[in-house]
Formats: structure tokens, sequence, C-alpha cells
């Protein structure tokens, strides 16, 4: 598919974009999605569009089938890679479960921006994106989520990510969809 609309306060979420994390064995090139983040975030900053960095720095406490990593995480892990050229203006938001949302402020920030929609980009498809994207969804924002910018450690994870959850809510498209909608705003102050 590809975006419909921008809403006039759109706000772009990169999530987990760090070191610890761009690391992970993932199904598509984790440089890529880093360079398409990238390429988001300077869009968005030339449009005078908010931009909100989201890295991970914990785990929930609940018992899980799934072994959990264990040890000491190397001294960088929960930050961000250089390439998002993080800027004095771009919000910051650090996480301690899978969601952007959950004991953060980031709505508190959003609304206080008049935010209406979300777009959503990063590692994992269905662990952080899905679960700020299902958050974002039950807040009341517009969501969409820029496919060719998210990654999965588990390629069918990935896939029902994309093909079954984020269209019940909200939009999907490419990078180029997204950076062609943003030409052609009107650039904020202009």
């Amino acid at each position: 598919m590809a975006f419909t609309q921008l809403d006039p306060h759109t706000a772009l979420l990169l999530i987990d974009l760090q070191h610890g994390v761009v690391a992970l064995p993932v199904v598509h090139d984790a440089g890529e999605i880093v360079q398409r983040g990238a390429a988001l975030a300077a869009a968005f900053r030339v449009q005078g569009l908010p931009v909100v960095l989201v890295n991970v720095a914990g785990a929930a406490p609940g018992r899980t089938e799934q072994a959990r990593p264990t040890g000491e995480r190397p001294a960088n892990w929960a930050e961000l890679v250089p390439e998002l050229a993080v800027q004095p203006q771009d919000l910051r938001i650090t996480k301690r479960t899978w969601g952007a949302f959950f004991h953060t402020d980031l709505h508190q920030q959003l609304q206080a921006l008049g935010i209406t929609q979300l777009v959503l980009a990063g590692i994992a498809t269905s662990i952080g994106v899905e679960s700020t994207a299902r958050q974002a969804f039950e807040l009341g924002y517009h969501v969409s989520v820029v496919t060719d910018a998210v990654t999965d450690m588990h390629a069918d994870a990935h896939h029902n990510s994309i093909t079954r959850i984020f269209p019940r809510l909200g939009e999907t498209g490419s990078t180029a969809d997204l950076l062609a909608l943003l030409a052609a705003r009107q650039p904020a102050g202009r």
C-alpha cells in the first residue's frame, strides 16, 4: 500500500536504532534500516516536524518461556547510532519495555505539540515497532509504518506485522512514498 496523507501535525518515531539493537541478527540489512531512518529524520527536520528518537534500556520483569540474554551489556548498548545525527530539538524517549508509551511521558509531549499522526520506523518490527504502533492506535493517533524502514529477527514475525497487524492499525508505505509526501508539503515557516 501507499500512504494517503500526512496530517499537518505529524511526528516521526524512530524505534531502538541504537548500538545494541542494530547489532542483532535481523532479516534485512540493519545498515539500510538505519540509513532510511536517518533520511526520514532529515526530511522531517527540514519540514519543521518533530523527530522522536526512542531507545530501550531495560525489559519488563515478567516470566517468559523464551530465554532472555544474560550478562553485562556493552557500555554503548543503549546509545543511538551516530547516523541519526541527533539534533537539539529532537525528542528523546528512553523506554524500559517494548512500547514507547508505557511508563514514559511520550504521549504528554506529543499532546503538548498537538500531534495527531505518528510515522514509525526502526527495529524490531514485531516487538518495539508493533508495540508502539498498537499503543499509538489505542491513544487515538493516526499511525503510519514505513515498511522498508523496519526489520525483525524473524522473517515470519516481520511478515505478520507488515501484512496483518499494521494495516489494521493505520497505513503502510515505503520510505520513497513518505519522502514524496513530505516533499509535497510546504515547509514550516515558508
